[in-house]
Order: C-alpha cells, then structure tokens, then sequence
C-alpha cells in the first residue's frame, strides 16, 4: 500500500486580477504520509490557505500536479472532485459553515446521507457525542456557542471517517480556552480514525502539536522542522 496520501508537484496557483496575474503558489513539491500531521505555517498572503484549498481540490493548481490517495485532482472536473472529497476528506474552515435552518444533529447528517449511508443519523449522533455535543444535538447553530459550533463542524468532518482530514485556522475564531479544547479534539479525531491531518494555523502551540511543519514565504516552501525528532532520537 502507497503510504503518500497528498503529492504535489511543482504545483502552481496563478490567479488574475485587475493588476494582472499573481502568482500565490510559487512551484510546490510536497509529499504528505498515511496518518501524519502536518502543519502550514507563515505570515499573511503566504500561500498556506491556498496550497490548503489545491490539496483539497477547492482550488485548481494552474500548472504542476497534485495527487490524493493516486488520484490525480488536476485531471478531474468539478463534479469528479466533489464526488473524491466526499467519500474521502474532510475539511474544517474558520467560519464554522453550518446550514442555520438545521440542528445540530441534521448538519453531520448531510454528508452522510448524501454519501447513502442508511445509519446516517446514528453515526451523527455517536460523532456528536463523542464531541461532548450529547445534550445540544437538538440545538440550531443559533442557539450554540462558537466552541460549540465549531465541534459540529468537526463532527460533521469526520462523521464520513475520511482518510484526510484539511483544516483552515480552526481555532481562529475562537478564545484561548475553546481554542485548545478545540485543539485537543482535532488531535483526537486523527488518532481515533487514523486520518492524515493538515492544518493551516497562525498558533505555534498548534502547529508544534503537529509531526511535521512546512513553513511558506512568497508562495514557496521556506522552511520545514520536524519537532518531535530529537524526542524520537532520544
């Protein structure tokens, strides 16, 4: 079995506007493994949100490759894309994207159902608890917290059990306290489901929970560390 989930090629992302084209991402080569965490650090307009969104598909790569699980994302359409992401990645925003005329309960329902599963609700139900959600299952997004409404997201991420899990500045919203429960649960989900994790974040306490971090300049890999290592070593 392959053990690279997410490869990229001298991947590209040139975009047009009114000043003219402007490249983002500069030529990523990048390979990430079955079960690793990975995070994408570097300051504004560094291109991590950017090579998040072309790892998961939400963006096309103008030119290079970009291959999940021997897929290769930059020959499909829009409709074969939706279809790979569904049935294989989940992904977690800052603004927490919750459908306002549903429950709690209804929200992680969605992609179960649109995938066919016929335990939908059930399985829902289980990622919600497993949460701490039990009690709120009912509750409209309204009617919940940002901490709260944040672990919907969550469950509704990983309810489908993806095999990559992409998640954009998760805690960004969030204060400090709710932040790293919030931390704690995305940390959790990739040990309970053995998902490959990536994260894009503008916390270090974050970004060092990770295996691995690639940090981005200008569109480009400027650096990489791996801050376990010399526990490994040792």
């Amino acid at each position: 079995m392959n053990d690279v989930v997410l490869k990229l090629d001298k991947a590209q992302l040139t975009l047009s506007g009114n000043a003219g084209a402007l490249d983002i991402l500069r030529g990523i080569s990048l390979e990430v493994t079955r079960g690793e965490s990975l995070g994408l650090v570097g300051p504004s307009g560094s291109g991590k949100s950017s090579l998040l969104m072309i790892m998961g598909g939400l963006e096309r790569a103008t030119s290079g490759r970009v291959m999940a699980l021997d897929h290769d994302l930059t020959a499909m359409d829009e409709d074969a894309l939706a279809r790979f992401r569904r049935g294989n990645m989940g992904i977690v925003f800052q603004s927490f994207h919750l459908i306002p005329t549903m429950t709690a309960l209804e929200n992680v329902a969605v992609p179960l159902e649109l995938a066919g599963a016929a335990d939908a609700f059930d399985r829902a139900a289980a990622e919600l608890g497993a949460m701490g959600l039990g009690s709120r299952m009912n509750h409209y997004p309204a009617q919940l917290s940002g901490g709260e409404q944040q672990r919907v997201a969550l469950a509704r991420a990983a309810a489908p059990r993806p095999a990559i899990l992409l998640a954009d500045e998760p805690t960004g919203n969030l204060d400090g306290t709710t932040g790293a429960a919030i931390m704690d649960l995305l940390f959790d989900l990739r040990d309970r489901h053995g998902a490959t994790l990536i994260l894009v974040t503008h916390a270090p306490e974050l970004a060092q929970r990770c295996d691995r971090i690639i940090r981005l300049a200008d569109g480009r890999i400027d650096a990489e560390d791996r801050p376990h290592a010399s526990k490994v070593a040792e």
